[in-house]
């Protein structure tokens, strides 16, 4: 479970922008997740839950934003709705799309007390 390390490394950041500012506790930890990640928000979710005990943030709230994917054809430019296949396709021309937005994992920002 990836998820995990991810969730500690989160919390590990956010402390240390905590100690930066002098802050006696993390409220709030909010982070943008890409739909089209690897992680799984449930067990990102609890493993937040276990990973905040006995640091700054073993009562904050862990607010999780799913960014939609959104992909571009080389060929047809930005599509709505790809072939979600192992190799994502053009639906219009059948060639391989780059993922623009969607694959992002980031701190957004962390409310502090």
């Amino acid at each position: 479970m990836h998820e995990l390390s991810i969730a500690q490394d989160i919390i590990d950041l956010a402390e240390a922008t905590a100690r930066g500012k002098h802050a006696r506790a993390i409220q709030k930890i909010k982070i943008r997740l890409g739909e089209f990640t690897t992680i799984a928000r449930e067990a990102l979710e609890f493993a937040f839950e276990v990973a905040r005990g006995g640091t700054l943030a073993a009562t904050a709230h862990l607010e999780i934003e799913i960014v939609p994917m959104v992909t571009r054809c080389v060929s047809c430019g930005p599509v709505k709705n790809p072939a979600r296949e192992v190799c994502l396709v053009c639906a219009q021309c059948g060639l391989p799309l780059e993922i623009v937005v969607g694959t992002e994992l980031q701190v957004e920002y962390v409310d502090l007390e």
